[in-house]
C-alpha cells in the first residue's frame, strides 16, 4: 500500500514536533502543519461563530494548507483527536467532513484519533509501538517546556534557551525512529536538565506566573495569540501542566466511565505513565526547576478546593493545577480558555470564584479567546495580572 500525507493540525506546540513519529506507518506519513495566518477568517466561512475558537483555528489551517496545492488531495488525510466526552468537539470529526466536503476536498480522507471507539472505520490504529513512542514524547515534551519556560526569562544571550530546545527537537526526534525503553526516555531527561542548566544566566527581576485552563488555548501559540512569548518577553517565569498530567487526568476520569474491561485497562496505562511522570518530575526538581506534584499527589492535595466528581472536560484539573502552582510559590495565575467552549465556561470558568476564595493570597484573572475578541481586550486582562501587586502573607 503506497504511503499516503497524513495531515496533523497545530494542537500541543511542545508535544507535536515530537508526537507526530507516534503516528508514522506504512500508510501514512504526517506532516505537522505550521500556518498561521488568516485562519480564524477562513475558518468561519465554513463555521458558525458560535462554535469554540480552537474548532475554527483548526478547519481553517487545514483549508489554508490544501488551498495551498502542497499537498496531493487525492492521497491525503487529515488527523483529528476526538476526546469522547462532553466537549462539542467529541463530533467535531463529523463538521469537519461537511467543511471540507464544501470547501471542495471530499476526497480528503479524515482519521479520528481516540481510544473510545468513536468512528471505527476511520480511526487510526494504537499499537504499542505506537503508544511507546507516544508516551517519550510526552515525557520529554513535558521535560523541555519545564526547563525552557523557567529560564527564558534569565537567559544572558536572548535566544539561547529556545535555541537549545530546538536542538533538542531535532535530535529526540531522530531518538523516535524508533521506539526508546523507559531507562532511555529517563537517560534523555537527565541530559535535557543538565544542559538547561548549563545556559549562561543573568540575575534579574522576575514574577511567576502559571497558566491553567482549556488544553488547546493553554499550549497552542495559535489559540493563546503567542501568550509564551509575550509573557517571556516581560520579565516572567512561566509554569504550565504538561502533556503527561491531561493525560493521566483523561485516564484517570475515564476509569469512571465504560465496561469494567475498558475500566481494567485504563487502570494498567495509568500506573505505568504515573510511575514514570513520578521519576520525570523527581529528575526536574533535582536540577532546580518546578513541577506540579504528579497527578496522583496533585488530586489528593486539591480534595477540599476543587471538585474531583467532575471530570467534564478539563474538569477539575483546572482547579487541582492552579492549586498545585499556589502551592509551588505561583500567586499570579492566568486561566485562559476559548469563548464559546461550554463545558469550560461551566465546568472550568465556573470554579473560579470558589477557588479565588479558598486561595485568597493567589489572584486568579481569568482570559477568553475568540476570532471577535480584539487583541486589546486580552492583554489589558493579562497586564492586569502582571501589573498587579499583592499583598503580603
Amino acid at each position: 500500500m503506497a504511503s499516503r500525507t497524513l495531515l496533523i493540525p497545530s494542537f500541543l506546540d511542545d508535544h507535536f514536533p515530537l508526537l507526530r513519529r507516534a503516528f508514522a506507518s506504512a500508510r501514512w506519513q504526517p506532516v505537522l502543519l505550521t500556518q498561521d495566518q488568516g485562519l480564524a477568517d477562513l475558518g468561519l466561512r465554513y463555521i458558525h461563530s458560535d462554535m469554540c475558537y480552537p474548532a475554527v483555528l483548526v478547519a481553517g489551517q487545514i483549508l489554508r494548507a490544501l488551498d495551498s496545492g502542497q499537498y496531493d488531495v487525492h492521497s491525503c488525510g487529515v488527523l483529528i483527536g476526538q476526546a469522547g466526552d462532553e466537549c462539542r468537539g467529541s463530533c467535531f470529526i463529523r463538521i469537519l467532513r461537511r467543511v471540507l466536503d464544501r470547501a471542495g476536498y471530499p476526497e480528503v480522507a479524515l482519521v479520528s484519533l481516540n481510544v473510545r471507539g468513536i468512528d471505527r472505520q476511520d480511526a487510526l490504529p494504537l499499537n504499542p509501538g505506537m503508544i511507546g513512542k507516544a508516551l517519550a514524547a510526552a515525557v520529554w515534551g513535558d521535560t523541555l517546556a519545564i526547563a525552557r519556560d523557567q529560564l527564558r526569562p534569565l537567559e544572558a544571550r536572548p535566544g539561547s534557551v529556545q535555541a537549545l530546545w530546538q536542538q533538542w527537537v531535532d535530535t529526540l526526534d531522530q531518538d523516535l525512529v524508533r521506539t526508546p525503553s523507559h531507562r532511555e526516555i529517563l537517560a534523555r531527561c537527565r541530559e535535557i536538565t543538565a544542559s538547561f542548566r548549563a545556559v549562561e544566566t543573568v540575575q534579574r527581576p522576575v514574577q511567576d506566573v502559571a497558566v491553567v485552563g482549556e488544553i488547546y488555548t493553554k499550549n497552542c501559540r495559535l489559540g493563546n495569540w503567542n501568550l509564551r512569548d509575550y509573557l517571556a518577553a516581560n520579565g516572567c517565569r512561566i509554569h504550565v501542566g504538561g502533556l503527561t498530567w491531561q493525560a493521566l487526568y483523561y485516564m484517570d476520569a475515564h476509569t469512571l466511565k465504560g465496561p469494567a474491561a475498558h475500566r481494567a485497562a485504563y487502570r494498567i496505562v495509568q500506573q505505568a505513565v504515573g510511575s514514570i511522570q513520578k521519576e520525570m518530575v523527581d529528575i526536574l526538581r533535582a536540577a532546580g526547576f518546578r513541577t506540579l506534584p504528579p497527578l496522583s499527589q496533585l488530586k489528593a492535595e486539591a480534595a477540599g478546593l476543587a471538585p474531583l466528581n467532575v471530570t467534564v472536560a478539563d474538569g477539575w484539573l483546572i482547579a487541582a493545577e492552579a492549586a498545585g502552582w499556589a502551592g509551588q510559590g505561583c500567586r499570579k495565575i492566568l486561566c485562559v480558555q476559548p469563548f464559546a467552549c461550554l463545558p469550560g465556561h461551566i465546568f472550568g470558568k465556573g470554579q473560579y470564584a470558589s477557588l479565588q476564595r479558598k486561595l485568597p493570597h493567589v489572584r486568579l484573572v481569568s482570559v477568553d479567546y475568540d476570532a471577535s475578541t480584539g487583541e486589546g481586550t486580552v492583554l489589558s486582562r493579562v497586564r492586569m495580572l502582571l501589573d498587579e501587586t499583592l499583598p503580603s502573607f
